[in-house]
């Protein structure tokens, strides 16, 4: 039965009134949708839809527990940011499992990146490394790093430099031509079109220009 927070469509509700509709808490929010009887339909594209979910939830908790260079906080947020910039909000957890589903959906071999790191960000000699945890290992490529002063503005992009089965990187790069100092910046790594791991897309970093 519902149990009532206190008078009915003002704080919230929680449980099943009846068989018409259901209240629950939802990323912060007091929730309510029409009944429905649970089901568990396994036709093969819901089992293989499945088996996708579980494959990237396993890679995360995998990348979450590397004794080296694990899935970190900066990653997260970097993940969350790019979830930012979906018309629907969802986590960083979320924002991973769904790029790792979309790429198995088109035939592409997803990434989860980790470690990402920006030991130096001068706009003369900008030093970036993240490291790429692939569902097959080695399978990357080439990629880009695009840049912008928005999350939704990447405008600049300058090719990465791949070590199979390792990390993306650009090394002491410079970008004095159209970066300014003290301006905060957005970075994100995507592999190249027709690459093996093409829509496999890094989270969202941010760093502020230095000298």
């Amino acid at each position: 039965m519902g149990k009532l927070k206190a008078p009915l469509l003002s704080l919230g509700a929680s449980g099943a009134i009846g068989k018409a509709l259901v209240f629950f808490p939802w990323k912060g929010l007091d929730c309510v949708r029409e009944y429905v009887t649970p089901s568990n339909p396994k036709t093969s594209g819901q089992t293989t839809q499945r088996g996708y979910l579980a494959a990237a939830v396993a890679k995360i908790h995998s990348c979450l527990g590397l004794a080296a260079d694990p899935l970190g906080e900066d990653d997260k947020v970097a993940y969350a940011v790019l979830a930012g910039t979906r018309p629907n909000p969802r986590t960083w957890f979320n924002e991973i499992v769904k790029l790792w589903c979309d790429c198995k959906v088109l035939g592409d071999i997803p990434i989860i990146y980790c470690a990402g790191t920006i030991s130096d960000a001068s706009r003369v000699a900008l030093d970036m490394e993240i490291d790429i945890e692939e569902e097959t290992p080695s399978s990357l490529v080439a990629g880009k790093f695009y840049f912008g002063t928005s999350k939704t503005g990447l405008i600049h992009a300058v090719a990465a430099t791949v070590t199979a089965g390792d990390c993306v990187a650009l090394v002491a790069e410079d970008l004095s031509a159209w970066m300014t100092v003290g301006v905060k910046y957005y970075v994100q790594f995507r592999p190249d079109a027709a690459d093996p791991c093409e829509g496999a897309d890094s989270g969202i970093y941010t760093f502020v220009a230095e000298a």
